[in-house]
C-alpha cells in the first residue's frame, strides 16, 4: 500500500441550508472520547492543525478570544454556519503553536465557551494494495457470474445483469479519491463536465466557489486540474471498475457502461487530510442541489485517521441531499466492531460499508470486516482496471490489477448507479437495500458482515 499524508473553501448553495434545516445533530458537542482514544493510539493527523466548531451567533471577539488560547489562526473556513446540518457556527481549520501534543491544543480550545467541538485534522490513505499481473482473458472475474463465459460463481454477476443493462447516461457518480484519467479510452465517453461551467474562461460560472471545475475540483492541490499523472492510478482503477465503457472492444469493462463520472481529488502525493475530505464530500452535495443532478452515490476507497463529527457531519449533509456514500472497510485485518474504522464506521443510514472477497469466495487475506458495521463483501482481490502508466517519457493509458477493499468499494458504487438506472427515482434509502436485499448468502462473510453476504447485481 502507498501511504497518504494528506483549496479555496466550498461555499454550498443557498438550497443546502433549505433542504437540511432541522435534520439536527446527534453530537452537537463531537465526539471528544473517540478523538483522546486516536490520538492515544498513535492514528497520524497533520502536526499544528485543528478543525474547530464555533457555536452559532459568537462575536468577533469571542472568536479572537477562542482562538488566543491556543496561539492560533484561522487557516480557513471549511462549512459557513448556515450550510451546517443544525445552522450552527462555522467550521473552520485553524493552525496553532506552542503545544507540546496535539491533545493539549484540543483541551485548551475545548475549554472556550465559544467552541462547539475541536478535533485533528487527521491524515488518511487510499486502501489498495497493488500487485503483479481483460474479459475474455479471464481478469475481470469480479464483473463475472456462475452462468456468464468466462464464469466465476463469486463474482457481482454484472456479466449476467448486463443483458438487460438499462441506460445509466443519466446517472452522475461521484469519485472522492486521487484524481482520474479522464482521456483513457475506456474512460474518456463518461467523463462527465460540470454543466455549470464554461471551460477555460477563468470564471466561476456557477457560483459554486470554484473556477473551470470543468471535470472537477483538486482540493489537494486547490486547482482545476484533477488528473496530474501516473501518481492518479488508484483513482483511475477505481473509476474503470464503477464505469468503464463497455462493448467497445478496448480494455475492460466497468459494473454500469454508460454512467458518467465526475472527481474530486483530494489525496496527493503525501495523502489526504479530513479538512479537504469535506469540502470533497460538501463539494458533490452542493452540485446536486446546484444543478439538480441525479447523483446517487460518492465512491470512498480511502481511510485512517479518526473520528471526525465535522466529517460525519458533511456525509450527514449528502444523505440529506439523498447522495449515498460507499466506503472501505479497509485493509487491516481487524474487526471493525471492535476497533471502529473511519469513514466506513460512520453511522450515516446513507453509508455503505464493504468488505473485500476473493475470487474463490474467501475473504480477502487483509480485508476488515464487522458484524454490525460493514455490509456486505464484493470482489476485491486481483482486480484488473483502468490506470495511467508513464512509457518512453509519456503518459498514457493502460491497465493492472490491483488489491484492496478500495477495489471492492467501486463495484458496490457502481451497483448503486446500476440500481438507481434500472429503477428510476429511487431514493438513497432505496438505492441500498435493494443492493443488501439482493446479497448471496456467503459462508465466509456469516457473522463477519451485516448481511452474511456478498454483492448480486442480477438480483436487482
Amino acid at each position: 500500500m502507498r501511504n497518504y499524508f494528506c483549496s479555496s473553501p466550498a461555499v454550498l448553495a443557498a438550497a443546502v441550508a433549505v433542504a437540511l434545516a432541522g435534520a439536527g445533530n446527534a453530537h452537537a458537542n463531537g465526539r471528544p472520547d473517540l478523538v483522546r482514544a486516536a490520538l492515544a493510539h498513535g492514528n497520524p493527523h497533520v502536526a499544528g492543525e485543528l478543525i474547530v466548531q464555533f457555536r452559532e451567533g459568537i462575536t468577533a471577539s469571542e472568536h479572537g478570544r477562542a482562538l488566543a488560547r491556543a496561539s492560533g489562526e484561522r487557516a480557513e473556513t471549511l462549512v459557513k454556519g448556515r450550510n451546517r446540518i443544525d445552522l450552527g457556527g462555522d467550521v473552520e481549520l485553524v493552525r496553532t503553536r506552542g503545544f507540546a501534543t496535539t491533545q493539549e491544543a484540543i483541551d485548551a480550545l475545548s475549554a472556550d465557551p465559544s467552541v462547539e467541538f475541536v478535533e485533528p485534522n487527521w491524515v488518511v490513505n487510499h486502501q489498495a494494495v497493488s500487485n503483479d499481473t481483460h474479459y475474455l482473458n479471464g481478469n475481470l472475474w469480479g464483473m463475472y457470474g456462475d452462468n456468464s463465459s468466462p464464469a466465476n460463481a463469486f463474482g457481482s454477476r454484472a456479466a449476467e445483469a448486463w443483458a438487460r443493462t438499462p441506460d445509466c447516461s443519466n446517472v452522475v457518480v461521484g469519485v472522492i479519491d486521487e484524481g482520474y484519467m479522464y482521456t483513457h479510452p475506456d474512460l474518456a465517453a463518461n467523463a462527465f463536465k460540470n454543466p455549470g461551467e464554461i471551460e477555460g474562461n477563468g470564471i466561476d460560472d456557477d457560483g459554486n466557489g470554484y473556477v473551470d471545475d470543468i471535470q472537477g475540483w483538486d482540493f489537494d492541490g486547490n486547482n482545476n486540474t484533477v488528473f496530474d499523472g501516473v501518481g492518479d492510478d488508484h483513482g483511475t482503477h477505481v473509476s474503470g471498475t464503477i464505469g468503464a465503457v463497455g462493448g467497445n472492444g478496448v480494455g475492460v469493462a466497468g459494473i454500469c457502461w454508460s454512467v458518467k463520472l465526475l472527481n474530486a481529488k483530494f489525496l496527493g502525493s503525501q495523502g489526504g487530510t479530513t479538512a479537504n475530505a469535506i469540502k470533497a464530500v460538501d463539494y458533490f452535495t452542493d452540485l446536486k442541489l446546484r444543478h439538480g443532478l441525479n447523483l446517487v452515490a460518492t465512491n470512498n476507497s480511502w481511510g485512517g485517521g479518526g473520528f471526525s463529527q465535522a466529517l460525519g457531519d458533511a456525509i450527514t449533509r449528502a444523505e440529506q441531499a439523498n447522495i449515498l456514500f460507499v466506503a472501505a472497510a479497509g485493509n487491516s485485518a481487524t474487526d471493525n466492531d471492535v476497533t471502529a474504522s473511519y469513514p466506513s464506521n460512520y453511522p450515516n443510514a446513507n453509508v455503505i460499508a464493504v468488505a473485500s472477497m476473493t475470487s474463490t469466495g474467501t475473504m480477502s487475506s487483509f480485508s476488515q470486516w464487522g458484524a454490525t458495521t460493514v455490509d456486505l463483501g464484493a470482489p476485491g482481490s486481483a482486480i484488473y482496471s483502468t490506470v495511467p502508466v508513464r512509457s518512453k517519457g509519456k503518459t498514457v493509458a493502460s491497465y493492472a490489477s490491483f488489491s484492496g477493499t478500495s477495489m471492492a468499494t467501486p463495484h458496490v458504487t457502481g451497483s448503486a448507479a446500476y440500481y438507481a438506472a434500472r429503477h428510476p427515482g429511487s431514493s438513497a434509502a432505496q438505492i441500498k437495500a435493494g443492493i443488501l436485499n439482493a446479497t448471496i448468502p456467503t459462508p465466509a462473510l456469516a457473522g463477519k458482515v451485516v448481511t452474511g453476504g456478498r454483492l448480486n447485481i442480477e438480483g436487482f
